[in-house]
């Protein structure tokens, strides 16, 4: 059985004005939310974000935000 998530509410907040396309996002997030698309990281799976909150953790210039365990 797939796991699924609720539809529109994950508490994630991409601000792709402040990304620096590091990449580490892409690195440690466990259910593959964001993706890199020409020369920039993406919010592409906003839904399966479980807010884990290793995406925000490991941005170096804070361009992501999440509410663990709000959605």
């Amino acid at each position: 059985m797939k796991m699924k998530y609720l539809k529109n509410v994950a508490s994630i907040v991409f601000y792709e004005e402040k990304c620096i396309a590091c990449g580490m996002c892409i690195k440690v997030c466990p259910h593959e939310v964001f993706i890199f698309e020409i020369n920039k990281i993406k919010l592409d799976k906003r839904d399966l974000c479980m807010e884990c909150g290793a995406c925000s953790k490991n941005c170096p210039v804070y361009a992501i935000e999440v509410k663990q365990g709000v959605g």
